[in-house]
């Protein structure tokens, strides 16, 4: 329940009733058009926190495709969830915001019925937003084995001209790696040892990485990836999207990554149980 009203709010994130959305949503598309992509974005998720209004005018209130499970699509979906919501209790601080086309990926430290970090994708249509997808996981309680939380880490953006490129790399690495096992070839996706792990359960370093999943997989906790359904970036930043299983269990896998001459130099990652099918409030899937 509390994972439904977090991501309600961050689609609606307004104390509004769906009527009064979507009589705003309506009446302010001009004036939202004159923000940009990433600013509506920003602005929507940071009201879950100053309880603003005016974000949901960012919202298509006629075409709304949710992919949150535990939410039903379009606005009317979110009334009830959202009256579970204590009054001044919500955090939200976006540390990084990148836009691909239509596509616009954030990376945020909520504090909304516990801490969590979250990666939340928005597509748009004619400057409005119709469509979400997201992934949640709770922060730890202390930080990685190289004293490294979950969002820190660099934010700035370049190398734009680099983008496709730095998609490519990712998805190679994904498919090559992580789906096919071909561990001959890890070497050319990293620049040796040189790598900034922001998973709370492994260290630095292709070291670290090697002997985390060997002691996982000895204690029965397997990551496995079999589909990458989502490649986005901008510049040096990537965000991948994947379906796999951790521990046996359905998982969707985040992975953000930060590319520094053509080398995967920095990762983030959230990791989401795939809730079963029978307890879906929308038909949409999870991806």
């Amino acid at each position: 329940m509390k994972q439904t009203i977090l991501n309600a709010a961050l689609i609606l994130g307004l104390g509004l009733t769906t009527a009064n959305a979507q009589t705003k949503s309506l009446t302010s598309k001009n004036k939202s058009m004159d923000s940009s992509k990433k600013e509506k974005v920003v602005a929507l998720i940071k009201s879950i926190e100053t309880g603003a209004h005016e974000p949901v005018a960012y919202i298509n209130p006629n075409k709304y495709i949710q992919h949150n499970l535990g939410v039903a699509d379009g606005l009317a979906g979110f009334g009830q969830v959202l009256q579970a919501l204590p009054p001044n209790s919500a955090k939200a601080q976006t540390v990084r915001a990148f836009q691909d086309g239509d596509f616009v990926f954030t990376h945020t430290n909520y504090n909304f019925f516990g801490l969590k970090i979250g990666f939340d994708i928005f597509r748009f249509e004619d400057g409005l937003i119709v469509e979400h997808w997201d992934n949640l996981q709770e922060t730890p309680e202390s930080l990685n084995p190289r004293g490294h939380s979950m969002i820190d880490g660099s934010t700035e953006i370049k190398d734009l001209s680099k983008t496709d490129a730095n998609k490519t790399l990712v998805k190679n690495f994904l498919e090559a790696i992580l789906i096919n096992g071909q561990m001959d070839k890890i070497g050319k996706y990293f620049d040796g040892d040189k790598y900034i792990q922001h998973n709370p359960q492994i260290a630095d370093g292709l070291s670290g990485l090697g002997y985390a999943l060997e002691y996982m997989a000895s204690q029965g906790l397997v990551m496995k990836f079999d589909k990458v359904h989502k490649v986005l970036g901008e510049g040096n930043f990537v965000l991948a999207v994947s379906e796999g299983s951790f521990g046996g269990a359905p998982s969707s896998f985040y992975d953000l990554f930060r590319i520094e001459n053509g080398k995967i130099a920095e990762h983030w990652d959230v990791i989401e149980p795939i809730a079963a099918q029978e307890t879906w409030k929308n038909k949409n899937g999870k991806f």
